[in-house]
């Protein structure tokens, strides 16, 4: 970092003596912040070591609650007032992906003496299967930190409490409030947690997410697609398909005739994208299909475009190709988009501010990209600024043998996420 900031310098100086007029002067990074973070990078890796080392799935109940028990132990050891939040089964919203049991949340708070509330949430669960691991343990090399779910989301987790450190160590308590959330079913759309998470950020004033940049993109998000589902259950009968066809109902040749009367509903003009991906159909080679099944995805900009794309694909399947069948649909609200604000915006041109004195770009994504995130559920019921991306730049989310962080970008993204903690908490932001 030190060697980054002089090269900057020496590039600032030259550029000014050959021009022949003076540029602003770049402010340098804040001690003992700065300092702080380069101590912490060991520390962060070994904790995220021993993240990695837990196999914690959405459906991985045991995982997950291993997982949690660290979590929340470091966390108590840091000052926090820390419980375990389990899912109000009357509050969770079933989809088709739900796990049977969902891990619990990870709730903890740090009391300060000042007046902002402000919230840091992280997911521990991952796509990961349970075994995966023994094949694909945690590993450096070079500049890269390889491990399942190592960017997704758990070096959110490490970032948030090696930030905590640093924050102890500063002595810092300028905050009226710091709250951790993690929770452990946002790879299967927080259907246990949403509600948990909307609640808490609209008591925030500022809530800022630790999912990962990326390392083709050192960023942050304002926004992101929501995200949701269309399932179609179609029901016929079976029949014999070479001596009596006639007496079946094809439920294959129906749901087809939906897919295709539904296959137009996409709308660029607000972002309304609707695309059938799954689809299946029968039992057997040599009988009429007696049941069928698809699934569309379907992405939105703007909360409010769930109701007309829902409203849309219900009227399209009223028309039937096959007598006496019957088609069922679900419409899942996966995740909401998070939707850009003005004090978004605001607070990430300070967090712009405040990489530059690193020497660093931090780009500001203000269009919305396919991905969902737990920060719209933060977002959905509050005009606090809620910001996407701290986490670590990675690469290879979801996949299983090319997932990882760049180490080199510990440092910065702690000396960031510590400072709009600390500047937030001292209305500096303004």
């Amino acid at each position: 970092m030190s060697q980054l900031r002089c090269r900057s310098n020496i590039l600032i100086a030259a550029l000014c003596l050959v021009g022949g007029y003076a540029l602003p002067v770049l402010a340098a990074p804040q001690e003992p912040v700065a300092s702080l973070a380069a101590k912490e990078k060991a520390l962060f890796l070994d904790t995220l070591k021993h993240l990695v080392s837990i196999e914690s799935g959405s459906g991985d109940r045991e995982g997950l609650d291993k997982i949690s028990a660290l979590i929340a132990d470091r966390l108590r050891a840091l000052g926090g007032e820390v419980e375990f939040i389990e899912p109000n089964p009357a509050g969770t919203y079933r989809m088709i992906d739900t796990p049977e049991q969902i891990g619990r949340m990870v709730h903890a708070r740090f009391v300060g003496t000042g007046t902002k509330k402000i919230m840091l949430i992280a997911h521990m669960d991952t796509v990961c299967l349970r075994g995966m691991l023994a094949q694909q343990p945690f590993r450096l090399d070079g500049n890269r930190a390889y491990g399942l779910g190592i960017a997704d989301d758990k070096q959110g987790i490490a970032l948030i409490l090696h930030t905590l450190a640093m924050l102890k160590a500063m002595n810092f308590h300028d905050y009226g409030l710091l709250t951790v959330l993690i929770n452990a079913d946002e790879e299967v759309s927080s259907a246990g947690s949403r509600a948990t998470i909307s609640k808490f950020g609209a008591e925030h004033d500022a809530v800022l997410s630790c999912e990962p940049s990326s390392v083709n993109s050192d960023s942050l998000a304002l926004t992101t697609a929501g995200i949701g589902a269309v399932v179609l259950n179609v029901k016929g009968r079976a029949s014999h398909a070479g001596q009596a066809p006639e007496q079946g109902r094809n439920a294959l040749y129906e749901l087809a005739h939906q897919i295709l009367q539904t296959r137009d509903l996409s709308d660029p003009a607000t972002g309304v994208k609707m695309n059938w991906t799954i689809a299946s159909a029968g039992t057997n080679r040599n009988v009429i299909p007696a049941i069928a099944s698809a699934t569309a995805d379907v992405r939105v900009l703007r909360v409010s475009d769930y109701d007309g794309i829902e409203a849309k694909v219900r009227q399209r399947i009223r028309d039937q190709l096959i007598p006496d069948t019957t088609v069922e649909m679900t419409f899942e609200r996966r995740r909401p988009p998070l939707e850009m604000k003005p004090a978004q915006q605001a607070l990430a041109k300070h967090a712009q501010a405040v990489y530059a004195e690193l020497g660093r770009t931090l780009i500001v994504g203000q269009v919305a990209t396919g991905g969902g995130t737990d920060a719209a559920f933060a977002a959905l019921n509050s005009n606090a600024p809620v910001l996407e991306r701290f986490g670590v730049p990675g690469f290879g989310s979801h996949s299983n043998n090319a997932e990882y962080i760049d180490t080199d970008s510990i440092e910065p993204r702690l000396y960031l996420l510590t400072r709009m903690v600390t500047d937030v908490a001292q209305e500096k932001t303004e």
